[in-house]
């Protein structure tokens, strides 16, 4: 008897009947997990009215000062900034149609192969540790977009998206938790 409301966490009926096993888990399975580690990330990301707060910009008075705003600031808004970078990544490649489908077509396979798997992943009866996984990956990624001609579009993306994100960590003053987030990134 099933519950009302409920979302199955495995499908042994489906394994038992000679369906294809996917890693022990079912697309649902997968579609769920996904959409939980999604949330968990999306749910470090501070709200946007205090990112884009005018009255916490200043110019730091010294270097070193601003060095510690960059990198509290950097563990404070990591996934605002994150979004910011994508974002810049995206819009660049708005106009290369071919270089953008590509490149969704990776980042699909980065969460899959990557970012959301539970299980190693078994080639040929053998484990492929996560480094193997993140070489490939990138050696495939990089092969794609020097083949599509938007390596030098997304490269001058990320140093924009770069650039804007460290001068905002340079401007912000950070007055709560300065010494919590600074140590995030040491």
């Amino acid at each position: 008897m099933s519950k009302y409301g409920t979302i199955p966490t495995s499908s042994s009926s489906g394994a038992a009947a000679g369906a294809p096993h996917l890693g022990g888990a079912s697309p649902l399975d997968f579609i769920s997990r996904a959409k939980a580690r999604g949330a968990t990330a999306l749910a470090t990301r501070r709200p946007w009215r205090e990112l884009a707060d005018v009255h916490a910009l200043g110019l730091p008075p010294s270097l070193a000062d601003a060095y510690l705003r960059v990198r509290a600031n950097l563990a404070h808004f990591a996934m605002n900034y994150a979004i910011v970078v994508l974002v810049v990544v995206f819009l660049s490649l708005l106009y290369h149609p071919a270089s953008l489908i590509v490149f969704l077509a990776c980042m699909l396979a980065w969460l899959v192969l990557y970012f959301l798997r539970d299980d190693p992943i078994v080639l040929f009866g053998r484990v492929l540790g996560d480094g193997a996984v993140l070489a490939v990956l990138a050696a495939v990624t990089l092969g794609l977009l020097l083949l599509t001609g938007a390596t030098a579009n997304i490269l001058t993306s990320l140093l924009v998206g770069f650039v804007l994100v460290v001068v905002h960590a340079a401007l912000h003053r950070q007055e709560d938790n300065v010494d919590e987030e600074v140590g995030r990134w040491t």
